[in-house]
């Protein structure tokens, strides 16, 4: 059997680190070909000793000498800074990538893969949050294929199988409403960095943590599910379900519904996007109904969690909007875990970015990167 050689941005962050656990319980079907990390050199060797991949790229270049001096006893190729990142993902032995970064910094390397005719697993919803109908449009021109890996995306990708010439109604992304569920703006005021990273279901990198404490990852997955499923915005819908079993629903046009289960582990999400069209057999934890006699749902505050209204303004207004949104938010997110701006502020100050900042109705890449710049510049001299 042929195994699947993957190159894995990111392999550092949590989807990254995830995903090589898979690939260790996987190993005939599996092969690491590049990881990449942004500036974790430590742990970028650790992996690549363990895995022996054909290459590694650590973005931050001034690293790149501690890392080859680590590897090169193991003939590992070492490269070094952001343009590494495009070229690597480009390579005739890489059969898959995992594009696992973390915010913008995601764009142009899926967008270099897709132009190499690679397929993506995407775990970087940002790629299609900010140029969302360019990838796409680009992906299709290639022949090359999108699995998503998010859970909710993934759980709306695993309901469409076998159901692709049937049309949606609509589909009904699940949120868990994280660890301020319930709370007022007065009570917002007051949360704390150390409160915000404590999400009641999931284990993730700080950044998405925060964002799914702010329901901004719940927008973002919002306007990623356009564009991966091709939705106009008025057929997508939030539902908060606190235990985070269903993960997500599609509705057909007869009225049918489907949903996807299961405990809230992203190995699953990552190993079926890796694997598909196949189910690989493994020994990840099993839901138990017992264990969860009942399921609830209730609507989503948009009055007191303004990013997730305004992830859908965003949508609704198209153009370059949800580029400016997310670079704004990435700007918030960063200042919040250095305790620079409260919890409520954030979307104020998003907010007045996507005010100020110059919309464009039909970007360009340029315009995207454009955009993407000048949004940070206004909400960092806000900030």
């Amino acid at each position: 059997m042929t195994k699947k050689r993957l190159a894995i941005l990111g392999s550092t962050g949590s989807i990254g680190t995830q995903a090589l656990e898979v690939v260790l319980e996987q190993k005939d079907r599996f092969e690491i070909e590049v990881l990449t990390a942004h500036r974790n050199a430590d742990l970028l060797i650790e992996q690549a000793i363990a895995h022996q991949p054909n290459v590694v790229v650590i973005g931050e270049e001034s690293l790149y000498n501690k890392v080859f001096a680590a590897l090169d006893a193991h003939h590992i190729k070492v490269y070094a800074g952001a343009e590494a990142l495009s070229q690597v993902v480009q390579m005739e032995t890489v059969d898959l990538v995992l594009t696992a970064l973390v915010g913008y910094a995601g764009l142009i390397p899926t967008l270099a893969a897709i132009d190499a005719g690679k397929n993506i697993a995407l775990a970087n919803k940002e790629t299609l949050v900010v140029a969302g109908d360019l990838v796409t449009q680009r992906a299709k021109e290639k022949g090359v294929n999108i699995y998503p890996v998010d859970s909710e995306h993934s759980a709306i990708f695993q309901c469409l199988t076998g159901e692709f010439q049937n049309p949606i109604e609509k589909i009904i992304l699940t949120a868990s409403g994280g660890p301020f569920r319930g709370m007022n703006r007065e009570d917002l005021l007051k949360v704390t960095k150390a409160q915000a990273l404590k999400h009641p279901n999931w284990e993730m990198g700080a950044k998405i943590t925060i964002d799914s404490a702010s329901m901004m990852n719940k927008g973002l997955e919002v306007i990623e599910a356009k564009w991966l499923f091709g939705l106009k915005p008025d057929q997508i819908e939030v539902i908060v379900h606190p235990q985070s079993i269903v993960h997500s629903l599609v509705q057909f046009q007869d009225g049918s519904m489907k949903a996807q289960l299961g405990l809230p582990d992203m190995k699953l999400p990552i190993q079926y996007a890796m694997a598909y069209p196949e189910r690989l057999a493994n020994n990840f934890e099993r839901f138990n109904f017992m264990d969860y006699p009942n399921l609830s749902f209730e609507q989503p505050d948009l009055k007191t969690f303004r990013n997730l209204q305004l992830a859908f303004d965003a949508m609704h207004r198209g153009g370059n909007a949800a580029c400016i949104l997310n670079a704004a938010n990435e700007v918030v997110v960063a200042a919040f875990l250095q305790e620079k701006v409260g919890f409520v502020q954030m979307s104020d100050l998003i907010e007045d970015t996507l005010q100020k900042c110059t919309f464009v109705a039909q970007p360009t890449l340029e315009d995207y990167i454009a955009s993407d710049s000048e949004a940070r510049r206004i909400t960092t001299n806000n900030i």
